[in-house]
């Protein structure tokens, strides 16, 4: 029964997961409906993606700042910025608003996120449990459960601004558990960063961004390659990035709950092998059960990867260095959502679909092979983390 322990001891952490899947899947899920409501072309619509990604990334940079300025209550309101952004986007007639909606929703769930990775890392070195994927894992459940609510609600006849409003009401549902305990008195990455150990926590950050680029790739371009390369219907293409967030709920409840003491540096070496199998199996596939298996076994490769890399990271560093280190490497993980796209669509246009999934397949295996080992080696050379589970 210590899964209930698990629960309650990273519970402020667990509703901002939740809020932030919630948040995306009702944005993502009605993303056909808001592109054709502001009137825009394909192109245009993924700079107006990108440009939310952008703001993202700042706030995951400025999330120890934002910390800092308003304590206890910044996760709070980093939730209440995306819940206001997205009511701007569904409101939104014009390509300008829908910019601007998207900066402040990602501009806000970016400070929720860099704060909920955190808090689970405290949690991790409060109770000497691995929490990473538990929490990860709540982010999987809830965006899909999200997704098949705001699919029903389409289906009823539910516009975005009616949508989002239920959005906000679920969400602020869940704000009484966001409220985080106030440590300012333990960081002062601003006034004193001496003893960040700043090349192990960038080379951790490549590893989280690795392991994003893999479900990026397989979220973004699935449904693509099923149905232009595999000749699959719509509801065909869907099943792709569907049977990819099944694979990384499955893997991080799993990891969770059956591997919490296992070794994390070989746990990722060894997903890192299983996603670069299962993206290359999907590029090759020959026929749509194959190319199923493929997005599969990828998604359960990705989804223990990042999460296990941001739980080393805060146990590698001192107390005071934590929040920054968390702020740095997931900032420097959330750059895939940037890199994925035109790492596959310049491999695409030159060699084909089949060819961009051989390229991220490639990517996770140099990850395993390369930049695992060389992490675990600098982990090594510090003195032994007190955090949870066993050494790398």
């Amino acid at each position: 029964m210590r899964i209930w322990d698990d629960l309650g001891a990273s519970r402020r952490a667990l509703a901002g997961f939740a809020v932030i899947g919630i948040g995306w899947a009702s944005f993502s899920a009605q993303m056909p409906v808001i592109k054709a409501q502001v009137g825009v072309g394909d192109g245009f619509w993924g700079t107006l993606i990108l440009v939310g990604s952008t703001g993202a990334l700042m706030a995951m940079w400025l999330a120890p700042l934002v910390y800092r300025l308003i304590g206890s209550w910044a996760m709070i309101t980093g939730v209440a910025f995306m819940i206001l952004g997205f009511l701007v986007t569904g409101m939104a007639q014009g390509p300008a608003v829908v910019g601007f909606g998207l900066f402040l929703a990602a501009g806000g769930s970016g400070v929720a996120d860099v704060l909920a990775n955190a808090e689970v890392s405290e949690a991790e070195s409060d109770t000497g449990r691995s929490l990473m994927n538990l929490n990860h894992g709540m982010f999987s459940v809830s965006y899909a459960v999200a997704a098949i609510c705001v699919g029903a609600a389409r289906e009823a006849g539910f516009g975005p601004v009616a949508i989002f409003c239920g959005m906000g009401v679920a969400v602020a549902a869940l704000m009484a558990w966001m409220k985080l305990p106030d440590r300012r008195a333990m960081h002062h990455e601003a006034g004193d960063a001496t003893g960040m150990p700043y090349g192990l926590v960038w080379v951790g950050g490549f590893v989280v961004l690795a392991a994003f680029l893999g479900e990026a790739a397989s979220e973004g371009w699935s449904a693509l390659h099923v149905e232009r390369t595999l000749g699959g219907g719509p509801a065909e293409g869907a099943l792709g990035p569907a049977l990819l967030a099944t694979g990384m709920a499955v893997g991080r409840l799993g990891a969770h709950l059956f591997g919490a003491n296992w070794p994390p540096i070989r746990v990722m070496i060894l997903a890192s092998c299983i996603a670069g199998i299962g993206l290359a199996l999907a590029g090759a596939a020959p026929i749509l059960s194959i190319a199923y298996v493929g997005f599969l076994l990828g998604g359960l490769g990705v989804s223990v990867v990042g999460p296990l890399a941001l739980g080393l990271v805060g146990q590698a560093v001192s107390p005071r260095h934590r929040l920054a280190a968390i702020s740095q490497a997931a900032a420097l993980g959330y750059a895939a959502f940037f890199l994925g796209p035109v790492i596959m669509g310049y491999v695409a246009e030159g060699f084909g679909l089949r060819a961009s999934f051989y390229v991220i397949g490639a990517i996770m295996f140099v990850v395993a092979t390369v930049l695992l080992p060389a992490w675990a080696r600098m982990l090594a050379g510090r003195e032994a983390p007190t955090g949870p589970g066993p050494s790398p």
